[in-house]
């Protein structure tokens, strides 16, 4: 069957263009080449050529033959090096060469040929071949650049991007993989051997007792039981999106199956409050913002920064809530929060002194509405009172205007 569906995943290129152009890509990029070399490419050549085995038409031949097949069926004509590893561990990894022209790297580790059959390698070389056809890497170095690990705390809503555009990207690889092998049990037997290190034949494992036993798990994450907090996506969610894209009809039917699992990458909490209290947010910011009859940037802002602790879209998000009956949603989400955690009515409050001060004018309406809805909390006037001369101790700063 000639395959017409894509490896592409829209929301996976939507997202790697934002945080390309939120970290200044082209810019940053320039003055990189600019200044000097990162040093990358001399790193990992010098690691790959020293201490690993590298497959030619004369050293590890068959291997070197498979890796050939795979490129061609991608029709990936970019120059690559491929790499074998001394290494117990099961894994595989590319790196994407920093100047054009210049030989990409992939590396098996060697344990994989213990484990693996020609068609698990395949997928697993397609899989890699697909990290550097999606310029994953690329991407990667930028983001290390600008945030350095261990160095600098990367803006949560950008990590949020970044985790799952990662989880993402490894679903498209994944689909590269089996576009390499062409075979989708040899896929799902990849994905158990690489996680549990185990030979299947030899543990009398089959592959119906594999889809068995995924679709169980799946139905776990799923029904909200989980979550996926790696640069990997669940195995679960991986397996399953590999049959769809092996099995369905038209990208229509490939899409659907596809937003029901991203549903789940989506997630970046799993408390029982996250959704009233992601609703309070939005709502009370949308409420209280409006109050003197205009939004200011800096209210606006305040708003998505906090929306920004529990969803990767906060704008999207706010702007969903903003088209609904905002008063209602307002009340259910207090209501729901004050029944699972009575406790939160001073941070509820606390939450609107905030987005009243956010654009460092306290109008007498505002405050009206302050203390409205802390008696509607059940405090009283000294509790909203003391808690309202705290926080303008604390954060509130006047505008130049008013002083100018």
């Amino acid at each position: 069957m000639t395959r017409i569906l894509q490896p592409e995943i829209a929301l996976e290129k939507k997202l790697a263009s934002q945080i390309y152009n939120a970290l200044q890509g082209d810019v940053v990029r320039f003055i990189l080449k600019n200044a000097q070399d990162s040093g990358d490419d001399d790193y990992w050549r010098s690691r790959m050529e020293g201490h690993c085995m590298k497959a030619n038409g004369k050293l590890m031949s068959n291997f070197y033959r498979l890796c050939m097949e795979v490129k061609e069926r991608l029709s990936f004509d970019e120059p690559v090096d491929f790499y074998v590893t001394g290494d117990a561990s099961i894994n595989a990894f590319s790196i994407a060469a920093e100047d054009e022209g210049h030989p990409h790297i992939v590396n098996v580790n060697s344990e994989l040929f213990n484990l693996m059959s020609e068609d698990e390698l395949k997928f697993v070389i397609g899989h890699e071949l697909g990290h550097l056809m999606n310029q994953d890497t690329a991407l990667r170095r930028l983001i290390y650049f600008v945030y350095p690990p261990e160095a600098t705390q990367i803006p949560i809503t950008l990590q949020y991007k970044i985790h799952l555009h990662d989880n993402l990207a490894e679903l498209v690889a994944d689909r590269y993989g089996y576009i390499a092998c062409g075979n989708l049990d040899a896929c799902v037997t990849a994905f158990f051997k690489m996680a549990s290190g185990l030979d299947l034949q030899k543990m009398r494992v089959s592959i119906e007792d594999l889809l068995a036993d995924n679709t169980k798990r799946l139905d776990y994450f799923m029904r909200g039981g989980g979550m996926s907090h790696y640069d990997h996506p669940v195995n679960p969610i991986r397996v399953h999106a590999i049959h769809l894209f092996a099995n369905a009809r038209n990208q229509e039917e490939l899409e659907k199956g596809m937003d029901e699992l991203i549903q789940v990458l989506l997630k970046v909490g799993n408390n029982p409050l996250d959704e009233p209290m992601s609703i309070f947010v939005a709502t009370a910011g949308l409420i209280t913002a409006n109050i003197d009859g205009e939004v200011s940037k800096e209210e606006y802002e305040h708003i998505l920064r906090t929306l920004s602790a529990s969803h990767i879209f906060p704008k999207q998000f706010l702007e969903a809530v903003a088209q609904a009956d905002v008063e209602k949603l307002f009340q259910d989400a207090v209501n729901a929060i004050i029944e699972i955690n009575p406790g939160l009515k001073p941070s509820l409050l606390e939450y609107i002194i905030g987005l009243v001060l956010a654009d460092r004018e306290i109008g007498e309406k505002e405050v009206n509405f302050v203390y409205g809805i802390g008696q509607s909390l059940g405090m009283n006037v000294k509790e909203i009172s003391i808690l309202f001369a705290n926080m303008v101790q604390r954060n509130f700063n006047p505008s130049l205007d008013a002083i100018s």
